[in-house]
């Protein structure tokens, strides 16, 4: 579609230009929670860049996980690399590019870790955070499709991309799957904050989006057409991940509806209200 444009005789990248317009509003949108909620923007402010150097990291090391069989391939030839060039054109072949679940995983390790150390209240924190995510999302799919990246299988019905940087992906109709997954991400950020602002489901919402973007995923993956990404037993590295987010979320929900049985109100009547056992009971005299 558009993977680049120039702007006073620079060319600009589409995809990045658009992630950063989602940084930007996302996290606009967040600090706006925040402080509606009675919270600190600032601390916001810091929870979104600690969890932001999370996400780099995650994104790129799964992505790094998606090219093994590279990075095996050089181990068995390491005279390839004989210059600290060539290591960083390796480095960069094998970490240089992004996958969305690595970046989704590692935010959310770094921003539970900060959130332990500075003693936040996490259920309150997670659910603002909760619309953030496929807010920011929205805009990274739609540089997706104008990219060409992450694009759709061959379909009777689609778009035809001439300029992508992926050339398997250039000459034939695709089915655009980045705007099927950019709407499903819109309305989960519209369902989401609404959520919010009605304080339903409160300390469940990210466990929501979790339990409603994982599954979409896994069955979005069956329409994407680039195929390098890796896979195992017939699944992309991506469902395999999905799966994974599924058991974890349903995991936590779990844990949670158990901690709160035992401490809601009729378990702790329960608890404190001992009936009398006939060996306890007082006998008559």
């Amino acid at each position: 579609m558009i993977p680049s444009f120039s702007f006073l005789g620079k060319t600009f990248a589409i995809y990045p230009v658009l992630a950063l317009i989602g940084i930007f509003v996302s996290g606009i949108y967040a600090c706006r929670t925040a402080k509606k909620r009675g919270y600190d923007d600032n601390d916001m402010i810091v929870f979104l860049l600690i969890s932001g150097i999370g996400v780099l990291l995650g994104m790129h090391l799964l992505y790094g996980v998606t090219n093994l069989p590279l990075l095996q391939k050089l181990l068995h030839t390491p005279g390839v690399i004989s210059s600290w060039k060539d290591f960083l054109d390796v480095v960069v072949s094998i970490f240089g590019g992004s996958v969305f679940y690595g970046g989704l995983l590692g935010g959310i390790a770094a921003g539970y870790l900060y959130g332990k150390n500075r003693k936040l209240d996490l259920s309150a924190w997670s659910d603002m955070i909760a619309p953030v995510v496929p807010l920011f999302h929205v805009f990274g799919r739609i540089g997706c499709f104008l990219g060409g990246c992450c694009y759709g299988a061959e379909s009777p019905v689609g778009f035809v991309y001439r300029y992508s940087p992926v050339p398997e992906a250039n000459g034939v109709v695709r089915f655009p799957i980045q705007l099927v997954e950019a709407f499903w991400n819109l309305l989960l950020f519209l369902v989401l904050s609404h959520l919010l602002r009605k304080n339903r489901f409160s300390g469940r919402l990210f466990c929501g989006y979790l339990l409603a973007y994982a599954p979409a995923r896994f069955l979005l993956e069956f329409w994407r057409g680039d195929t390098l990404r890796g896979s195992w037993l017939g699944l992309s590295t991506s469902q395999w991940v999905s799966l994974l987010v599924i058991a974890g979320a349903l995991l936590v929900l779990f844990r949670q509806t158990a901690r709160q049985s035992v401490h809601s109100p009729a378990a702790a009547e329960s608890v404190g209200t001992e009936t009398p056992t006939p060996s306890s009971a007082k006998r008559p005299e």
